[in-house]
């Protein structure tokens, strides 16, 4: 995708700079939290570690913080850039530690390129960590690096550059060789590339059975053969005896195409030049050895990956990384050994037989999705990754005897996993997906605002929308200059102007059609379309757009009104419902309604959680429905708990298929043993309740926002449910990033409208 050089720059400015920080996991509000974090109380625990060094697990975070180290001398696609330049791509691996799997991570940057001082730095530093990730870390002395440290550490290290690829692409090609039915001791490999990378998955390739005699490695300067001068032992290794010099020449009668070079060095005619039922990883990045498209299109039988995220088979080391290490860090593993490198490659390997989640194949809307030449591997959504990755990791490490902490109960494990992560980034992910698959016209009704046009140019470069700015064109042209944005995928339009006259005229006689007879003139409806509101409702009457947004600098009811009178409830519709989706970090949670309806009637409770339930399915979530009160399942019977109980008995009996319980107080919702403790007939005990029904506006409206406010989480909507055409309304002040996904949310609205 294309990035903006201020865009990125501003992404890692804006706010707190850089991407990662320091959160605390204990109470500290009052002086005894601080004296028992601090003095005297630290004292305690620091005794008993004094006395038994392992404790140090129990009453630390070593055993849950890794370090990501690097010296920035191989920096992807960026080379030796030194220790403080390389610092933001460490940040952001720790980024994909966390979001994935949970691991805290403290980034390292050491300014050494000598071999022992950044050795014996990282030994004098590791006390504090229960893992080392090294990173981009030039070869051949990432070879040593990591040899010395995994001898004389006692904790998991592991250089990603090396064996993260070199994981992944093994469970690619155990899956490519089954499907094309060749035994991986009689292949024929060629390797273009003799880096870290390189060398790692070749010698993982030997580890599954191929042959060291089949493989002919190519470096700069070509084949590694027996002409070639002095070598390093990790290239001199696979040096053969051979007169081969060329990619073009070795590449003749190969099975296997490892690329991990630069781009655009493989031609058709070499893939052409293969044998049958080709193999062809091209994994360089950004740019591959050979296209996609170019690979397909060389041949009928060919089976392909690249590094690339916007085609098949995308071999991407976030598949293994994070759950290899959190398999090692939950069974306290002294070391990453092979078996449990294998074990990765196997369960990656594996999972990709299974058949695909629903909310698997939908997020990446490709129904079809099945182990064949188009899925040979994972994807990096799929929500099982840590639940088998990790296990088959952390097992491997009890097999073979490096494990201090062995897993009993394996089941409980994985459920634990499971309660780790949230579904934030899977939601919104798969939104984006989704989005992406049929890019909607959203038009943008306060085309002028700068959040709105970051979000706008963001969308448009990204392919997940088709934006429409609504807007003085010079007005909207200054303030993209001002902030650098490039207005090339927008669309400008200025409901004022000369130039749409004739579209105000039409949009007026199309809503005064469907007022007349409620007191407007045409004349009143003509010229209510000058309102930018009024006018983004007329083009998704009309169909010049497919969904809107709007409401960032008004407030709530002037954004909606217009929308409610032009385009009007959907006729299967029960009742509009005002849902808000809030990201926490154990996942997304759906607050209903929070803008519509006053106070509504248990019937009505009834109704708007039904909607709500369909609404929730639509994003490929599972809804877990809590019918809330300040009562509990009949505890009081007031009106307002009344209501609340009578609308879970209405669906209980209407609609069994629906998974609700209630009336219940909050805590009991979001507190699983608690709710079991005091109430176990709920239904909802052993559920995870993701979906939260309140009695009235005031309490949903009041609740959201603490909730947004108090876990500094993001809140998208209000989505409004049951409108005819996807009109919906930011709230005032929403964030970039809000209104990114709300646009997400918008699209894939209209895509299941039009399928509709």
């Amino acid at each position: 995708m294309k990035i903006k050089n201020k865009e990125a720059l501003r992404y890692h400015e804006e706010g707190r700079p850089g991407k990662i920080a320091v959160v605390p996991t204990k109470p500290y509000s009052t002086q005894r939290d601080l004296s028992l974090a601090y003095s005297p109380g630290v004292a305690e625990p620091c005794k008993e570690i004094a006395a038994n060094k392992s404790d140090v697990y129990k009453y630390t975070a070593k055993g849950n913080l890794v370090a990501v180290i690097s010296n920035g001398t191989a920096v992807l696609g960026l080379g030796d850039i030194g220790p403080e330049a390389s610092k933001p791509v460490m940040e952001g691996k720790g980024l994909l530690f966390k979001i994935f799997a949970d691991i805290d991570v403290f980034d390292i940057e050491v300014d050494t390129k000598n071999i022992e001082e950044f050795v014996q730095t990282v030994k004098n530093i590791s006390p504090t960590f229960g893992g080392i990730n090294l990173e981009d870390i030039k070869a051949p002395e990432a070879f040593e690096i990591e040899e010395r440290l995994k001898e004389e550490l006692n904790i998991p290290v592991m250089h990603d550059d090396q064996h993260g690829t070199a994981i992944i692409s093994a469970a690619a090609l155990i899956n490519a060789l089954e499907l094309a039915k060749k035994k991986i001791e009689k292949i024929k490999i060629v390797v273009n590339g003799a880096g870290a990378a390189a060398i790692m998955c070749a010698r993982l390739y030997l580890k599954l059975g191929a042959k060291k005699e089949n493989i002919l490695m190519l470096d700069s300067k070509g084949v590694i053969n027996t002409s070639r001068g002095e070598l390093p032992k990790t290239k001199e290794f696979f040096r053969r005896d051979t007169k081969l010099s060329s990619l073009k020449e070795a590449i003749k009668g190969a099975d296997v195409f490892l690329g991990l070079s630069q781009g655009n060095v493989l031609s058709q005619e070499m893939v052409q030049s293969m044998a049958k039922k080709p193999i062809v990883f091209a994994l360089a990045n950004p740019i591959a050895e050979i296209s996609y498209a170019d690979g397909i299109a060389s041949r009928d039988d060919i089976i392909m990956a690249t590094g690339r995220s916007d085609a098949p088979n995308q071999v991407n080391n976030v598949l293994g990384f994070p759950y290899i290490f959190r398999g090692a860090l939950d069974v306290r593993a002294t070391t990453i050994n092979e078996e449990m490198k294998l074990a990765a490659v196997h369960a990656l390997a594996e999972l990709a037989k299974e058949p695909v989640p629903d909310e698997v194949t939908e997020a990446y809307n490709q129904m079809n999705l099945s182990f064949s030449k188009d899925y040979i591997i994972p994807k990096p959504l799929d929500f099982r990754l840590i639940t088998r990755v990790a296990p088959a990791v952390a097992k491997a490490a009890m097999d073979s005897g490096v494990a201090q902490e062995p897993i009993e109960d394996f089941a409980k494990y994985k459920k634990e996993l499971r309660k780790r992560l949230g579904l934030e980034n899977t939601l919104m992910k798969g939104l984006e997906i989704r989005a992406k698959s049929d890019p909607q016209r959203v038009v943008f009704a306060e085309g002028h605002n700068p959040k709105v046009l970051k979000a706008a140019v963001t969308v448009a470069e990204q392919g997940i929308a088709k934006p429409i700015l609504l807007g003085i064109e010079k007005r909207i042209v200054s303030v993209a200059d001002e902030f650098a944005f490039d207005l090339s995928g927008c669309e400008i339009m200025d409901a004022r102007s000369e130039d749409t006259e004739e579209l105000r005229a039409s949009f007026g006689k199309m809503f005064f059609d469907k007022r007349k007879r409620k007191g407007l003139t045409l004349y009143e409806a003509t010229k209510l379309m000058r309102e930018r509101n009024y006018f983004a409702s007329g083009m998704l009457e009309s169909g010049m757009a497919d969904a809107a947004i709007s409401g960032l600098t008004r407030n709530y009811p002037d954004t909606i009104r217009p929308a409610l009178q032009v385009l009007g409830k959907d006729k299967d519709a029960m009742r509009l419902v005002g849902m808000y989706v809030v990201i926490t970090k154990n996942g997304p949670l759906f607050f209903a309604d929070t803008t519509i309806n006053f106070d509504p009637t248990a019937e009505e409770l009834v109704d708007i959680t039904l909607q709500v339930d369909e609404a929730v399915k639509r994003m490929k979530i599972k809804p877990v429905i809590a019918m809330l009160s300040y009562s509990n399942f009949g505890s009081s019977n007031t009106p307002s708990a009344s209501k609340a109980s009578e609308a879970v008995e209405i669906l209980h009996r209407d609609h069994p298929e629906v998974l609700v319980d209630g009336e219940m107080q909050a805590n009991f919702a979001l507190d699983n043993e608690l709710l079991e403790e005091i109430f176990p007939f709920s239904q909802l005990v052993n559920q995870k309740v993701n979906t939260l029904i309140f009695p009235n506006l005031t309490a949903g409206n009041v609740a959201y926002k603490i909730t947004q406010q108090l876990a500094s989480t993001d809140a998208i909507g209000p989505i409004l449910l049951g409108m005819d055409k996807p009109y919906h309304v930011l709230q005032l002040g929403s964030t970039v990033r809000e209104i990114i996904n709300m646009v997400k949310i918008a699209c894939v609205d209209a895509q299941a409208k039009k399928l509709k």
